[in-house]
């Protein structure tokens, strides 16, 4: 598990957020863990763009991956994540928030 007790580090985390596909897959793997042969199957774009995608958010900590055979797992490394998710989504947010 990353340290995320700087400042630092906890800006990097919410940084790599900060693009609409990067959201996206987040939000995927908020659901269950994926191979990356699923989530390039849900995004118009080519296999070294999702994997620039997912080494900006492993590298920050949001997700951690593992190679079973030929394929690539991913997951949340935070899997409160999808409370936050959850949270922004629906009428959860005027709960949680107010």
């Amino acid at each position: 598990m990353r340290d995320f007790t700087s400042v630092d580090a906890k800006a990097n985390f919410f940084k790599a957020l900060a693009h609409p596909t990067r959201l996206r897959i987040v939000e995927m793997l908020a659901d269950e863990e994926l191979c990356v042969c699923v989530l390039l199957e849900s995004f118009p774009i080519d296999m070294s763009t999702l994997s620039r995608h997912l080494a900006v958010l492993k590298n920050a900590g949001v997700v951690t991956c593992d190679k079973r055979g030929k394929n690539v797992y991913y997951r949340l490394a935070c899997p409160c994540l999808a409370k936050i998710f959850d949270c922004l989504n629906g009428s959860g947010f005027n709960a949680c928030c107010e």
